[in-house]
């Protein structure tokens, strides 16, 4: 696993830890629907992309000629 990889899992990671506790301590309500969930979306992607080495907003920037 290459330190890009890590760094992506770890990023994802704790957005999602921080997102479960704040849940779990009251502090947020994720039962409902709220931006939130587009915090989680992205703790999500990012966990996956370390995982699989795959990114959608990565290949979205290469068709539109980000180098």
């Amino acid at each position: 696993m290459t330190a890009q990889n890590l760094t992506r899992l770890l990023a994802g990671l704790f957005i999602l830890l921080s997102l479960g506790l704040a849940h779990l301590d009251g502090t947020i309500d994720m039962s409902s629907v709220s931006w939130l969930w587009f915090t989680a979306f992205v703790g999500v992607n990012l966990f996956q992309s370390g995982l699989t080495k795959w990114c959608l907003m990565t290949k979205i920037l290469n068709k539109l000629g980000a180098a």
